[in-house]
């Protein structure tokens, strides 16, 4: 019997520190800095106005933390409050802020801790980062993976101690002890490891299958070095511009060659910042103009003929499978919704990369948070009892789960 338990306290213990490598880096990564990157940081940035006003000082504009902390998980209900702030910042933007019904007290302290020491850190050294560029994550794995290991060598010492110790006082007990049998012949010390690396196998396993396809991060080169930061930063181009398609059809559409040379007839130079690609190489803007009067066809000083253009051979990043079904339009002009949401700081990018997975998680749970907004929404004029129910004060927002956004053929042919 004493061998049996003896047994089974190891299972439990080594079972524990397996278990603890796989939650410990998602229970450590809940920090502050990953929340704010998981739900605020798509419109927000620290120190500078977004889609969403800048961070910095926040709680501070706010009469009490608990009105912010309202306001944060569901902004309709600190406007109805009436603070004169609350809806003073229901109009900063045209576009309606999310909700976040599911963060926790500790969640948000969490995030407003990270502002705070984002907002005191030293601005960064010119030059030490590439602009444009997505920022690194600091990944913690290979720390947590170290200290499991020596926890759980720590742990068979541990054993090994309390082992010997046990025969010696067995000894002076009198008491015959059998001999130990050796690890690689202990039949339960096999079946724990064989458990173990069938469960972290099919974890793995696991998660590999469900990323396949996906491509977060996904940054190709493209043929031209088109800088985002650029053009809708600093130069403020309405996105539409160049994407007219996503407020008109399922496509956002990549601009052709002549939408281009309607600026670039004239802008023959580049003389702002300097570029920088995702490797750190500076970019000379000037020849990437020259690049684009190749593929037009255009020759400096001389008419422009656009019969001689050719389409510009761009990489696409953002793709979804052929079975699902995803229209900008409804997004873009019926549910208003940021093209930050669902692209990231667009206007803060060098080369683009795709900033969300763009799962059907992902798709799921934005659509069960999202609040439509029916309000002068002629587009919506079809619900009616929504309509009424919001006049009536029985409801005070319709999200789009209720208005059948999370039907299967919604999204799927």
């Amino acid at each position: 019997m004493t061998k049996i338990r003896l047994n089974t306290t190891r299972f439990l213990l080594i079972a524990t520190l397996f278990l603890g490598s796989f939650i410990s880096n998602k229970a450590f990564g809940q920090d502050g800095k990953a929340l704010f990157s998981q739900n605020c940081a798509s419109c927000h940035a620290i120190n500078k106005d977004l889609t969403g006003p800048a961070l910095k000082d926040v709680e501070s504009r706010w009469s009490s933390k608990e009105l912010l902390v309202t306001w944060i998980r569901n902004w309709n209900a600190a406007v109805a409050t009436g603070d004169p702030y609350a809806v003073k910042m229901k109009d900063w933007s045209p576009a309606a802020m999310n909700t976040f019904p599911s963060l926790s007290d500790a969640d948000v302290d969490a995030i407003l801790g990270y502002i705070k020491t984002a907002s005191a850190a030293p601005a960064p050294v010119p030059g030490a980062a590439v602009e444009g560029a997505p920022a690194a994550e600091g990944d913690s794995t290979l720390v947590f993976g170290i200290l499991t290991l020596v926890l759980a060598v720590i742990a068979l010492i541990l054993l090994q101690v309390n082992s010997n110790l046990k025969k010696l006082s067995d000894e002076k007990e009198g008491v015959v002890s059998l001999e130990p049998v050796p690890f690689w012949r202990n039949k339960t010390y096999i079946a724990m490891l064989t458990v173990v690396l069938f469960v972290v196998g099919g974890y793995l396993t696991s998660k590999g299958a469900i990323a396949l396809g996906r491509s977060k991060d996904y940054q190709p080169e493209q043929p031209i070095y088109y800088s985002h930061k650029v053009h809708a930063g600093v130069n403020q181009i309405n996105c539409l511009y160049c994407h007219g398609g996503a407020a008109e059809g399922k496509h956002a559409n990549i601009p052709s060659v002549n939408v281009c040379m309607n600026c670039h007839m004239a802008i023959n130079e580049y003389n702002g910042e300097k570029l920088y690609d995702a490797d750190g190489k500076e970019i000379d803007g000037t020849a990437e103009i020259q690049k684009l009067y190749k593929y037009a066809g255009y020759e400096q000083g001389k008419p422009w003929d656009p019969s001689k253009a050719k389409p510009i051979e761009w990489i696409k990043i953002h793709n979804l499978p052929d079975h699902v079904y995803f229209n900008h339009a409804q997004h873009v002009v019926a549910g208003k919704v940021a093209c930050q949401t669902c692209h990231g700081e667009i206007q803060n990018m060098g080369e683009v990369y795709q900033f969300s997975d763009l799962s059907m998680g992902w798709c799921v749970n934005c659509h069960r948070e999202t609040k439509v907004q029916f309000k002068d929404n002629g587009f919506y004029s079809i619900y009616e009892k929504y309509h009424n129910d919001i006049k009536s004060g029985k409801m005070d927002a319709v999200t789009v789960e209720k208005i059948g956004g999370t039907e299967c053929q919604k999204c799927h042919y």
